[in-house]
């Protein structure tokens, strides 16, 4: 099953992914990047103006809220970066990369150019 295709259980602890999983896992989301030192995935995303990046904001809410999975995010005008990490865990875990999967698949689908 694609990471996309899945999703968290929160009656479930997630474990820790090693360093192997991680590398297997980031073929599936290339665009995302690892930091075994900071314990997370990340992957920045441009857009046309601060509208747009509101837009997608607003839009990867919903996914992260029904995955209750929470990135970290930081923007600005024309660019945002989100970063999952399991806190719970620390470090990553299959939820992070079940959720950068979700958002990989809103930008596939959602035109944020409005």
């Amino acid at each position: 099953m694609y990471l996309h295709e899945q999703h968290c259980l929160t009656e479930t602890s997630p474990q820790l992914l090693t360093e192997e999983q991680v590398k297997k896992h980031l073929k599936e989301i290339p665009q995302w990047q690892s930091s075994i030192e900071k314990k997370e995935i990340c992957r920045t995303f441009k857009f046309k103006g601060y509208h747009q990046t509101l837009l997608f904001i607003n839009a990867i809410a919903l996914i992260i809220h029904e995955e209750n999975h929470h990135p970290d995010i930081k923007f600005g005008y024309n660019a945002c970066t989100v970063c999952f990490s399991t806190h719970s865990a620390n470090g990553i875990t299959l939820f992070d990369f079940i959720c950068a999967a979700h958002i990989d698949q809103l930008i596939l689908k959602q035109d944020f150019s409005a």
